[in-house]
């Protein structure tokens, strides 16, 4: 504890001598913004004044803006101006005060690193600014072979975001991005290595897509009797394929895959009257169930319809929506 000098045959008054020491002591930050004042019984032991001397001191420090007294709890050294926290709060940090910390915590970081306040600032504002107009447009870039994995991704986007897409084929990516640099690009890691390196020139922002990982259909699956005849429905000529890939990997020659996409009608006619199982997209889905319905008169039992959760891993939506700004 700070020790208090009190001069007895001073001309200046005790209480006078012990307010200017404690105005030192608050000044100097030995009595740091926050810090609890000594009782007036253990100031009273070390300097020997009266009890009510000193708590004349701690009202005049309170009156004039120094410390504050809490009730229940004791007296402490105010924070003053700016620091502390205790500036104006606007009404949007008022209202979001965790992203205020967040803010300044972050902005704490860059001064320390070195930056002066007019840099952070324009930092913060670039990013912002990039941000806003990458979010302003969002291209979904997929192989001009299979725009229908594109359809499938901008379905699922403009779900889930409920913003505008625009599909792209890669392949005119480029006569896009000449444009505009004021534009979000995403797409499936599949395709990933080519997008990039057409956007990345540009300085145009790429987000890979991790795609769902199918288990649960997978599972479903490897327990289907042997000689079941599976139906793909999908808006990727693709993801068909690669359903085919895989499911001979699992069951070999014991299932008969067949696919299709939803507006080639023969092959979907087929699928709907052959299949006893049809695995499709959340966007074909209502077009399969609408076959069905169609042929029913043609088939003794219709089939199993197996809707896919969707074909955007949840962890890149939730990326999506950080990195534009939705939430």
């Amino acid at each position: 504890m700070i020790q208090f000098r009190i001069q007895p045959d001073s001309e200046i008054p005790a209480s006078t001598q012990l307010f200017n020491q404690m105005r030192f002591a608050i000044a100097s930050r030995q009595y740091s913004p926050g810090y609890k004042l000594p009782s007036t019984r253990a100031l009273a032991m070390q300097t020997g004044l009266h009890r009510n001397t000193i708590s004349k001191v701690y009202r005049q420090l309170e009156e004039d803006g120094f410390v504050e007294s809490l009730a229940g709890s004791g007296i402490y050294v105010r924070a003053q101006g700016h620091e502390g926290g205790s500036k104006l709060q606007s009404p949007i940090s008022q209202k979001y005060p965790e992203a205020a910390k967040i803010l300044q915590k972050a902005l704490d970081e860059l001064i320390s690193e070195g930056y002066s306040l007019n840099q952070a600032r324009e930092i913060f504002l670039a990013e912002i600014d990039w941000r806003l107009r990458c979010s302003a447009r969002v291209l979904v870039a997929a192989p001009s072979e299979d725009l229908g994995v594109g359809e499938l991704m901008a379905y699922e986007l403009e779900e889930y975001l409920e913003i505008p897409v625009q599909i792209v084929a890669i392949n005119e990516l480029a006569a896009i991005l000449d444009k505009t640099t004021s534009a979000t690009v995403v797409t499936s890691r599949y395709f990933i290595n080519d997008v990039e390196a057409i956007a990345a020139p540009k300085s145009v922002r790429v987000i890979p897509l991790d795609i769902y990982d199918y288990s649960k259909e997978i599972n479903f699956l490897k327990n289907l009797p042997k000689d079941q005849c599976v139906g793909i429905v999908s808006l990727s000529s693709g993801i068909g394929h690669q359903a085919e890939v895989i499911l001979h990997g699992l069951r070999g020659d014991d299932l008969l895959i067949m696919t299709a996409q939803p507006q080639d009608n023969y092959k979907l006619q087929a699928i709907v009257k052959r299949a006893e199982v049809i695995i499709c997209d959340q966007a074909c889905f209502t077009i399969v169930q609408t076959a069905v319905h169609a042929a029913s008169e043609d088939i003794i039992r219709p089939p199993k319809l197996v809707k896919v959760e969707n074909y955007i891993g949840t962890n890149s939506i939730d990326l999506l929506k950080r990195e534009l700004g939705l939430g």
